[in-house]
């Protein structure tokens, strides 16, 4: 699965997307944590102690906001389009 990053989440992978395996597992929270795995950095960035989001990290798929959907529990598929942001401030 192809996960497209934003801001200063590129900067810690070093990419505007990554692939990645969905062999272990087909929810949001498999994706997350696999790309945890792969870029530890981000785990401070993403999570909450409680492992839920912190605020305004957001995760697209298909276009919708997951919290829209079951949240981490949220199935993917090989095929979507997975992005994640961080916090974006701005005036």
């Amino acid at each position: 699965m192809k996960v497209k990053l934003f801001a200063n989440f590129r900067e810690i992978c070093q990419a505007k997307t990554v692939e990645i395996p969905l062999d272990n597992g087909d929810r949001v929270i498999d994706v997350m944590e696999t790309l945890i795995r792969m870029y530890p950095a981000l785990e401070e960035e993403v999570f909450t102690p409680e492992r839920t989001f912190k605020p305004f990290v957001h995760v697209f798929l298909n276009g919708q906001n997951i919290i829209h959907l079951q949240g981490l529990q949220t199935r993917v598929k090989e095929e979507d389009q997975f992005a994640l942001f961080p916090p974006v401030a701005g005036g």
